[in-house]
């Protein structure tokens, strides 16, 4: 479960104003808007990457408000994947492990876990620049599960693939977030995103997030 409470945020000129969102467990939830509109502001601050200035962000019934975001149960998947440029495929899937310091055996085994899963066992030893845009989004994902999230934010995943390997991933992600049993909240300007994935979905016009009530049609 994701639920914003009154959240208030401001950057110059530009700000969010009580914003309320509610996700429950299991719904993969997107969220819509132009360009500009906040949409990162909100899954930055849900993902503590950002501090609101006021309201609660509740994740599980859990206020997590004040945690730092290793410890809000969240993976999250940036605009473009924003892999790491020195590590190999193997590295980034276990980065958040080793950060964690849990032990190398088990590492070793959630990453091959997660490389099957995900189809990446033959590229565990490449590096970013060595993958298709389509890989690179398939590492980042894997990267974003490896310490078994209960929630999954997404930020334009989509954007960076051409338009054969979209309708791929964007299936990739529909498998993932229910064989995992994940929340998802996922954003993007896209309504043909939207209609492929949301089982409900949300706008964001001026600062100000709406319901559409559920899935996009």
């Amino acid at each position: 479960m994701i639920r914003l409470i009154n959240i208030c945020w401001s950057a110059g000129e530009f700000g969010l104003r009580n914003v309320n969102l509610d996700v429950p467990d299991g719904k993969y939830a997107v969220l819509m808007g132009r360009t500009g509109s906040g949409k990162s502001s909100v899954l930055e601050i849900v993902c503590g990457l950002r501090r609101a200035d006021s309201g609660r962000v509740v994740i599980d019934n859990v206020d997590v408000s004040m945690l730092p975001p290793a410890e809000r149960g969240i993976g999250y998947v940036p605009q473009d994947g924003a892999l790491f440029p020195t590590m190999t495929v193997s590295e980034q899937i276990g980065f958040a492990l080793k950060l964690r310091r849990r032990p190398l055996q088990e590492v070793n085994e959630r990453v091959r876990q997660l490389a099957e899963q995900l189809g990446l066992i033959h590229l565990l030893e490449r590096k970013p620049e060595a993958l298709s845009g389509g890989e690179r989004q398939r590492v980042s994902l894997a990267r974003a599960l490896a310490a078994k999230p209960r929630v999954l934010l997404l930020d334009e995943p989509l954007s960076a693939v051409d338009e054969e390997t979209r309708d791929e991933i964007a299936g990739l992600l529909k498998r993932v977030q229910r064989e995992f049993g994940l929340t998802a909240l996922h954003i993007t300007h896209s309504r043909t995103e939207a209609r492929q994935l949301a089982d409900m979905m949300f706008r964001i016009d001026d600062g100000v997030v709406r319901s559409e009530g559920g899935a996009a049609t």
